[in-house]
């Protein structure tokens, strides 16, 4: 698998990997987590116009997209039932979705990020148990919850390399 920044043109074909999960999501007991419509266009294009979306391709052809981004997220800067591992600077990964064509798309995505910074967070629904597994199969520590600004709450996650600060 090849892990490389997306752009504008595969923008259709990002927009069907999504379609895609938020149906798997939604057959499997998250429906609630993107709904009908997550993430916006608008939002897709911010993070390819950031150069913060990711596509993970194989034979050329383009089976899962996230976003990566490095430095602070408001999302964490409050953290409730818990607390982080270290305040060092991190990565978020976000927004993760594959075709269910090919395996160990997440896998991948944990390898290339955490090749950028050692220190990863994540979050996802609670609902959502098959992202629950695989994050802590990833070796993710469960920290807390954090609230999103429109009220809802993840399970927060983080991942230190070489200890903390």
């Amino acid at each position: 698998m090849f892990i490389r920044i997306a752009n504008i043109d595969e923008l259709n074909q990002i927009q069907l990997i999504y379609d895609y999960a938020r149906r798997f999501m939604e057959q499997n007991g998250n429906g609630g987590q993107w709904g009908k419509n997550f993430p916006p266009e608008k939002m897709l294009v911010e993070y390819i116009n950031n150069k913060q979306l990711y596509v993970v391709e194989e034979f050329g052809c383009i089976h899962g997209v996230f976003a990566f981004i490095i430095g602070k997220d408001e999302t964490y800067s409050k953290i409730y039932n818990g607390s982080w591992l270290s305040e060092s600077e991190y990565g978020t990964i976000h927004r993760i979705a594959s075709d269910g064509k090919t395996r160990g798309i997440f896998d991948e995505i944990v390898l290339f990020c955490q090749k950028r910074i050692a220190h990863l967070r994540i979050d996802t629904h609670e609902n959502n148990k098959i992202m629950q597994h695989l994050i802590v199969k990833n070796g993710f520590n469960k920290c807390g919850i954090i609230y999103k600004q429109d009220g809802t709450y993840r399970i927060a996650y983080e991942k230190l390399l070489f200890g903390g600060v």
